[in-house]
C-alpha cells in the first residue's frame, strides 16, 4: 500500500522528555482523600453508612447475639459485624460514609495508590480495610484559643469570685463523676 497524500504519519517511537510523575503522598493537600479504613471496635452495626452510600458500593452482613446481663430481667441483644467490605471499583470517594457515621468506625486515610491487577481484587474486605488505619494521620490538636464546650460551660460557674478564671478540665472531670463542679476532690 502507498500512504494517502494529506493522510496522518506515524509520529515515530514515543520521547521520554515528559517529567516524572510525582506520587509522593507527602506533597498532597493535608485534606486529599485516599482510601477509607475501618475501626471495627467502633462499628455497631447501624447500617448508616451503607444505607447513605450513593454508589452502594458498602457491604455489611452480620448476626444478632444475645449478651446475658446479670440482675436484668432478660438477655440483651447486639449485632456482631460478620462482613464489612467497600468495592473501590464502585466507590466516587464522596466521603458521605465517614461523615454519616455515628460511632467514627470510618476514617480517611491520605494512601491513595493501591493498584490491583483485577477488578474483583478493588473490594477490600475488612481486614484489608483495618489495614488502612496505620496509616490515618492523627486528628488536628484542639485549638488552645477556643471555647470551652458548651457542657463545660453549663457546668462551670464561671470566674471565681476572686477573678480566677475557672479551671475548665476540673468542670469537666466534675460533670462526669457525677459530682458538681468546684467540689474538692477532682
Amino acid at each position: 500500500m502507498h500512504p494517502v497524500p494529506g493522510g496522518r504519519r506515524d509520529p515515530g517511537p514515543a520521547t521520554t522528555d515528559m517529567p516524572a510523575l510525582d506520587l509522593d503522598a507527602g506533597g498532597l493537600p493535608p485534606r486529599s482523600r485516599g482510601v477509607i479504613g475501618l475501626l471495627e471496635e467502633n462499628c455497631t452495626v447501624c447500617m448508616l453508612c451503607a444505607r447513605e452510600c450513593p454508589d452502594w458500593c458498602i457491604y455489611i452482613d452480620s448476626h444478632k447475639e444475645e449478651v446475658v446481663v446479670p440482675g436484668a430481667a432478660r438477655a440483651r441483644q447486639r449485632n456482631v459485624l460478620d462482613r464489612f467490605a467497600i468495592d473501590f471499583s464502585l466507590c466516587m470517594y464522596c466521603g458521605i460514609c465517614v461523615e454519616v457515621c455515628p460511632y467514627d468506625a470510618l476514617f480517611w486515610s491520605p494512601e491513595y495508590a493501591y493498584p490491583e491487577t483485577g477488578i474483583a481484587a478493588l473490594t477490600h474486605e475488612r481486614d484489608r480495610l483495618r489495614e488502612w488505619m496505620w496509616t490515618v494521620p492523627p486528628p488536628p490538636a484542639h485549638d488552645p484559643g477556643a471555647p470551652a464546650p458548651r457542657e463545660v460551660q453549663a457546668a462551670s460557674p464561671g470566674p471565681g469570685a476572686a477573678g480566677q478564671a475557672a479551671d475548665h478540665g476540673a468542670s469537666y472531670r466534675a460533670l462526669y463523676r457525677g459530682g458538681r463542679p468546684g467540689a474538692s476532690g477532682s
